[in-house]
């Protein structure tokens, strides 16, 4: 692999299918993904996803265990679908030639595979994290623990890199699964936008006359809709003209208020909708998520390739990615309305603070949270490693 001139070929093994975007966020991720890694590293060559019947039989499963043992079955990440899953792959891989297989969110898909094509294993997080963290890693069957868990080990050391998002899932792989701390890197994911605004649009940005609140999530409980409403609130109360615009979700019809708009929904792939999403991008003064629990919302790179301001919820991966005061800032996970209505006034009252912000918010986009730099930087890992090899 010392031919620079050569393009290595690469297997694509998914875990979502690329078509439906509207529920997995990782759908349009790896659809990024795969153009950055055709663009920077390869020939990319789709081999997913993989489906299974087992996985059906699993919801059924799941579906006895809440009605009767008020548990939660995993359904996604058991024994005999992994080594279904690693039965089909090795079919699609026969009589091909490949220099690297990437495998976004397909631990369960790899953890039996037996190849001896280097593995790029890309997550977000890993079980331990998850365990608990998440709703629907939670209150789980011993077995779904015992399962999972052995199959986060054991497509960790099938691996041969391991690319993390944040620091934080990067340290679980290393500290709960014992993973090569020399095959784990942390490379922030890029912004799920085909044409991102200029930065001389963005830079013509200013404070409007009523901050316009921005909060985007399918899941108002665990997005933290509840505290954003209270932000709105308090906002008036404090004397800062406010609204709030709800995108993604429907909430509960007790938060209710003149200044909140709902979008239950706007569709990336319809053209009208897609311009009415970034038209709120635009004109949104702050993009608020007090998040419960997340690993890294992908929304936050979009933000910052508006200049959108965030703010949110120091937990999970999300230091990885806001920068206290760069792009953004960062709220203790017991802060409510009153804390983010406090940081949100202080910097909405001075117009050349937040022109400064808008500016670095995108400045952090350019440089970091970007798919080319996404692609850059993991063309220079997979270099190394398979001359390594």
């Amino acid at each position: 692999m010392n031919d620079e001139s050569k393009r290595i070929k690469i297997a694509l093994l998914t875990a979502h299918t690329l078509q439906n975007r509207r529920r997995s966020s990782w759908s349009g991720t790896v659809a990024y993904m795969t153009q950055a890694l055709q663009k920077h590293c390869g020939d990319v060559y789709l081999i997913g996803s993989v489906h299974s019947k087992k996985k059906l039989l699993g919801k059924v499963i799941h579906k006895g265990s809440q009605l009767f043992l008020k548990k939660n079955f995993a359904y996604n990440h058991s024994f005999p679908l992994a080594k279904e899953y690693a039965q089909i792959v090795t079919q699609r891989l026969a009589g091909q030639s490949f220099d690297l297989i990437v495998a976004p969110s397909c631990g369960t898909e790899i953890a039996h595979l037996e190849t001896d094509i280097p593995i790029v294993l890309v997550e977000d997080a890993t079980f331990a994290l998850l365990h608990n963290y998440y709703p629907q890693y939670s209150n789980l069957l011993k077995k779904s623990i015992y399962e999972t868990n052995a199959l986060e080990g054991l497509a960790i050391k099938k691996a041969s890199i391991l690319l993390y998002t944040s620091e934080w899932a990067a340290r679980s792989a290393i500290e709960d699964y014992y993973a090569d701390a020399q095959k784990v890197y942390v490379v922030p994911f890029g912004a799920n936008l085909d044409k991102p605004p200029s930065q001389e649009v963005v830079q013509t940005k200013r404070k409007s006359d009523q901050c316009r609140l921005l909060f985007i999530g399918v899941d108002w409980q665990r997005k933290g809709g509840e505290i954003a409403f209270e932000t709105l609130l308090k906002l008036e109360e404090i004397g800062v003209q406010a609204e709030l615009i709800v995108l993604g979700c429907t909430p509960p019809k007790k938060f209710s208020h003149e200044r909140m708009t709902i979008i239950p929904f706007l569709n990336k792939n319809d053209e009208r909708q897609h311009r009415e999403l970034n038209r709120l991008f635009e004109t949104s003064s702050f993009l608020i998520l007090p998040t419960r629990s997340d690993c890294v919302p992908m929304v936050f790179g979009e933000a910052g390739a508006f200049g959108l301001p965030v703010v949110t919820t120091q937990t999970g991966g999300i230091p990885g990615i806001i920068r206290e005061g760069e792009n953004g800032f960062m709220l203790p996970l017991s802060a409510r309305g009153a804390d983010y209505a406090k940081v949100i006034a202080e910097v909405y009252r001075g117009d050349q603070r937040y022109a400064e912000l808008v500016r670095s918010s995108r400045a952090a986009f350019d440089a970091r949270l970007n798919w080319d730099a996404w692609g850059v930087s993991v063309k220079k890992i997979i270099k190394e490693m398979l001359i390594q090899e």
